[in-house]
């Protein structure tokens, strides 16, 4: 019998970083390339941190094969762990509850993220968040987010939970959190605590779609569904 495994996006959906990644974005850019605000104007919602660094660097013509994605993506993860210490950083509403009841009930969750993976580490160590999940993907694993649920699924049945993309619910603020379970025939719930409301999400495709996690109950209901 397969496991339901339950993934969970990180920014805007689990937490507010108080914009700690985007100035951690541009402050490394501007350290490393000498331009301010490089990723000013670039909607960066759902992207994966590889795709957001390699944009900028082609908008400024500084992109070759000489290394500068993972120079940038280094230099990022310095800045993050300075960033990440600010006083408008929250937990999203409704977080902690959740969390709490699917561990309680030992649901499997992970994570489903375009954050590389010490970044993950960085922004969720900071609100005591990491112990929830035991594993995930993220976008050091593949910059294209639609490639991180079979990444996720493998990962998991490598530490024993064992579980097909019919049985995953994807959890996310955006369109392409929703994409990226239904290519696989996944579960989607979409939360409107980001940039999208409930009505872009409706339209996206998510099977369920919510103000926020504080609906706690009609969240559990769904997963419990599946």
């Amino acid at each position: 019998m397969s496991n339901k495994l339950v993934l969970f996006d990180i920014d805007e959906t689990l937490i507010d970083s108080g914009k700690a990644g985007s100035r951690a974005l541009n402050s490394a850019f501007h350290e490393l390339f000498g331009i301010r605000d490089a990723f000013r104007d670039m909607k960066m919602a759902g992207m994966t941190d590889i795709q957001i660094m390699k944009e900028g660097l082609m908008t400024h013509g500084l992109l070759s094969d000489s290394g500068e994605v993972e120079v940038l993506m280094y230099k990022y993860l310095d800045h993050l762990s300075l960033e990440i210490n600010n006083p408008w950083k929250h937990v999203k509403p409704g977080v902690l509850e959740i969390l709490d009841t699917l561990t309680w009930d030992a649901v499997p969750i992970g994570l489903l993220t375009g954050n590389l993976e010490a970044g993950a580490d960085i922004k969720l160590a900071s609100f005591d968040l990491r112990k929830y999940f035991s594993d995930g993907a993220f976008g050091s694993d593949h910059e294209d987010r639609n490639m991180l649920l079979p990444i996720a699924v493998k990962k998991f049945s490598q530490i024993g939970i064992n579980t097909t993309y019919e049985k995953c619910v994807v959890i996310g603020d955006t369109p392409r959190d929703v994409m990226c379970a239904k290519i696989y025939n996944a579960h989607s719930i979409g939360v409107a605590t980001g940039p999208y409301s409930k009505a872009d999400l409706e339209e996206a495709g998510a099977d369920l779609f919510l103000e926020n996690l504080a609906d706690k109950d009609v969240c559990l209901e769904y997963i419990n569904s599946i």
